[in-house]
This record gives C-alpha cells, sequence and structure tokens, in this order.
C-alpha cells in the first residue's frame, strides 16, 4: 500500500508548533517541494522543524521577482536587500560597467542584468559554494570570480566600474550569538560577520573603491541602521560624496557614495 502524503493543516500545524510564524505558507512550499513523496516530505518538515532555513530546503529564493537558486550552507538573499539592487539600478549609466562585491548567490547582481545600460557584470564573492550557485544564477550574462573582495578582478576594468553594489557582512561580532538560529546555525560565518563594530569588511571595500571605480562611479554598500553613519564616515573620509537611503518597511539602508 503506497502511503499518502500528509496535507497542507498538518504539515501547517507542525511549522507552527516549530515556531514557525508563516507556518502555512511554507507548508505549501515544503508541500510543492515533495509532490507525492511523503518521505521526502516528511525529512523536509523535520529539517524545518530543526531550524533550518525554508530556503536552502526548497531550493530557491523570491528576490525583486525573480526565483533564485540556494542551496544548504549559503547565505540567503533577504527582502531587505531589494533596496540595494534598485538603489544600484537607479544610478546605471548607459554601457555600465557593474560589480557586486560579496555577492553571495548573485542577487543583486541577477536583478541588475535584466537591465538594457548593463555592458559588463562581474560579480565576487570569497564562498566558493556561493559562486558556484551565483554563475548558475546568471548563467552567461555576467563574469562570476571567487576571492576575496577585488583580488580576482581583472585589471582590464580597475578605474572603468560604473557601481559597485555590496552586501557584506555588518552584523557586530558580538551580536552573532542573538541572530535567529536559520542563519546562526546553517549560513556562513563569513557572510555575517562585520568584526567588533559591523563595517570591518565596509572599510576594506571602501578603501579600495577608488582604484576600481570609474570618475563618477557609485559605491552602494547595504548596512545595518547602526552601522550607517559608521560606513557613512569611511565612504565621507575616503572622499566620496555621501547620502543614506532607508526603507522602514523593509527595514533597509543602504549608504551610496560617488566618486567625485
Amino acid at each position: 500500500m503506497i502511503a499518502r502524503a500528509p496535507g497542507l493543516d498538518y504539515v501547517a500545524a507542525r511549522l507552527r508548533a516549530a515556531g514557525c510564524v508563516f507556518a502555512e505558507e511554507e507548508a505549501a512550499l515544503l508541500l510543492e517541494a515533495a509532490p507525492e513523496d511523503p518521505g521526502r516530505l516528511e525529512a523536509l518538515v523535520r529539517a524545518r522543524e530543526g531550524g533550518e532555513p525554508l530556503e536552502q530546503l526548497v531550493g530557491w529564493v523570491a528576490f525583486c521577482g525573480l526565483r533564485l537558486e540556494v542551496g544548504p550552507g549559503v547565505f540567503v538573499p533577504r527582502v531587505r536587500t531589494e533596496l540595494l539592487a534598485e538603489e544600484s539600478l537607479a544610478r546605471l549609466p548607459p554601457r555600465a560597467v557593474v560589480l557586486e562585491l560579496c555577492c553571495g548567490v548573485a542577487a543583486v547582481a541577477a536583478v541588475i542584468a535584466r537591465s538594457d545600460e548593463v555592458a559588463e557584470l562581474y560579480a565576487a564573492d570569497i564562498d566558493p559554494r556561493a559562486t558556484r550557485i551565483a554563475r548558475r544564477n546568471l548563467g552567461e550574462r555576467a563574469t562570476v570570480l571567487t576571492g576575496d573582495l577585488y583580488d580576482p578582478l581583472p585589471q582590464a576594468v580597475r578605474r572603468r566600474v560604473d557601481v559597485i553594489a555590496a552586501n557584506a557582512p555588518y552584523v557586530p561580532t558580538g551580536e552573532l550569538a542573538f541572530m535567529p538560529r536559520e542563519a546562526r546555525d546553517h549560513e556562513p560565518a563569513v557572510a555575517l560577520d562585520g568584526g567588533p563594530d559591523g563595517a570591518d569588511v565596509h572599510r576594506r571595500i571602501i578603501d579600495g573603491a577608488l582604484d576600481w571605480l570609474a570618475p563618477g562611479g557609485w559605491l552602494v554598500i547595504e548596512t545595518g541602521r547602526e552601522q550607517s553613519a559608521i560606513t557613512a564616515a569611511a565612504m565621507t573620509a575616503a572622499r566620496l560624496a555621501t547620502e543614506v537611503i532607508t526603507d522602514d518597511e523593509r527595514a533597509a539602508t543602504v549608504v551610496a557614495g560617488r566618486r567625485r
């Protein structure tokens, strides 16, 4: 006799008991990921009850109207990062050269790749697991590189980049232990840990930006509300014309600096 897969109400009740706020929506996605496969569904439900991120379990995340691949052990793009993508898009000149640093699975680059203004698109991350997935998300639309910040970039783009977008880590080291378990236990620390004040990687990106930005080019960095003043001060010290953009609905903050 073939076992029947549990229904939506049963899966949602288990997820709700495990503390999932959007239990019904998550249950529907888990059922979609394991149609007519009770064993697979049970494994997914147990993993979610244990705190594994939903997106890593179903294999994709919704971002700016796209369905992007994610996988175990990689950083999952958040809704707040849509502001970074939008602000980067708004700054593209015609025939733009664009770079996403700390790209993860390249969510921002995937949005930018849809623009007709882009001539060259690069995405780089230190985590090879993330860049493998980024290549699949971007296909032939971009060059994906593995390495530390600017290190893997071709010298041919030096001082030619019109927009550098970065969702670099900005959680202060001392606060990592208080993050939700989905992130704390299942995403790489290198994608989360921003050092003592949360801005260590931001300062490194800013310090190197003038070597890569074209005249009038933009550096756009996602940050936390608490870290935004630190990031903005570092950009100003680097002689970038700086502005801070916030979106309360998405709890999102971006600092943008233009090369004078």
